[in-house]
């Protein structure tokens, strides 16, 4: 086994594409493939399952991938420092549904790990994409979340996606407004919980899910709920326009963060008997690099309701 086989099979496996793969690598295909053949000779199993729609992990590929990874990242950081000199920065990415915590605790892993050693990506994305970006190794770390109505849905899409659940906290769900809302103004003084007929005259914000706009993949809880008065958007900002412009909510996890969203909003308990569980998903049968469990403990210590 060699180190270039090691990265011929890291390629194929984010391609999905022996020809995709070659081209990236700038060999040939019939040399990419009679590499990868040798290696599984060696190996006494299969890596990949061709097929004419392309070349996917088998199980034992999953695993067998993950510690490819490793290992070449570990030749990489001694090839930077004691042969070519020369720094190769690490990739960090995560994909989340619009949390705003998430996205704070990207900030402070940034500003823990600085911008000398690893190039970072962070994608606020629908609930799909976020799966996907997992699954193809694009993101590293996937932040969504499960609740009763969707968990046994939503396991048996993570696991045809190769991916796994690890739940991080569960949280009450709040309804997230302007500070100028008048229902705010009168719960905010009063401190009691809002009931769901006392927000049904109110605009709801919901974030759009594209073609997969399931309520399984909805990112906000009591999705099967008919609500009189909704709006679909793309994203956080917008959201926060709306809210406040149009005196409307969004349903969600509580966490606010001053710092991102602003002093203008605020969260009102919702008189519900429902939790939802944040966690993250990672692919199966790999190693989270150092950076990634450090994101992960981030999310944890800082943001466990």
């Amino acid at each position: 086994m060699t180190l270039n086989q090691l990265y011929y099979a890291i390629a194929v496996s984010k391609e999905n594409s022996m020809n995709d793969a070659a081209k990236k690598l700038f060999i040939s295909q019939p040399s990419l493939t009679g590499a990868i053949r040798s290696l599984e000779a060696e190996l006494g199993f299969d890596v990949f399952i061709r097929s004419k729609n392309g070349v996917t992990l088998t199980v034992k590929g999953e695993e067998f991938i993950g510690y490819a990874k490793s290992v070449v990242e570990q030749y990489d950081i001694l090839d930077a420092k004691f042969i070519s000199k020369k720094l190769k920065k690490h990739h960090f990415g995560v994909s989340t549904q619009h949390y705003t915590f998430a996205v704070n605790a990207f900030i402070e892993l940034v500003k823990e790990y600085g911008c000398e050693d690893y190039e970072y990506e962070i994608k606020e994305t629908m609930t799909h994409n976020v799966i996907g970006n997992v699954r193809n190794r694009k993101s590293e770390i996937g932040i969504v979340y499960v609740n009763d109505y969707n968990r046994k849905v939503m396991q048996k899409v993570f696991n045809e996606a190769g991916v796994k659940f690890t739940p991080l906290f569960d949280s009450e769900i709040y309804a997230f407004m302007a500070n100028d809302n008048p229902l705010a103004k009168e719960k905010l003084k009063t401190g009691e919980e809002v009931s769901l007929d006392e927000l049904k005259d109110y605009l709801c914000f919901r974030f759009d899910q594209g073609e997969f706009n399931s309520t399984y993949y909805a990112e906000e809880v009591l999705s099967t709920r008919d609500y009189e008065n909704s709006i679909k958007v793309s994203d956080r900002a917008t959201m926060l326009n709306l809210i406040k412009g149009l005196h409307g909510y969004t349903l969600c996890s509580g966490i606010i963060i001053d710092e991102l969203n602003g002093e203008d909003y605020c969260n009102l308990k919702l008189k519900v008997d429902e939790t939802m569980t944040i966690g993250y998903i990672s692919r199966k049968n790999e190693i989270i690099s150092d950076i990634g469990k450090q994101y992960i403990d981030i999310l944890v210590k800082n943001y466990n309701p």
